[in-house]
């Protein structure tokens, strides 16, 4: 069984036991949460696809541990105009295990 929920602005396909990394959530490690955001169920050829959500539908995750992306380096130059700028970016992210799915 899998299912296509969204958080964090982005949508994600998952089933039960996948490790996925999401944009930042409050959250201690090793707490359970609960996803209701389900945006579609499968299981096998059967689809169940909400409007928007699936209602009654949700995802019990595990959070795994909290960290950092690599590095986005970003340069920007005029040319003839004597600029330059160098920037970097780490993006935070929260690595969920993905427990039961349950709709």
């Amino acid at each position: 069984m899998y299912a296509v929920i969204k958080t964090g602005g982005k949508q994600y396909r998952v089933a039960s036991g996948d490790k996925i990394k999401v944009e930042q959530i409050a959250a201690d490690i090793g707490q359970e949460i609960t996803i209701d955001q389900v945006l579609a169920l499968g299981n096998g050829s059967d689809l169940k696809i909400g409007a928007p959500l699936v209602s009654g539908a949700t995802v019990k995750v595990k959070v795994v541990s909290h960290g950092k992306h690599d590095k986005v380096r970003i340069f920007k130059l005029r040319r003839r105009k004597h600029y330059q700028k160098h920037q970097g970016h780490r993006q935070a992210y929260t690595e969920l295990e993905i427990g039961s799915i349950a709709g």
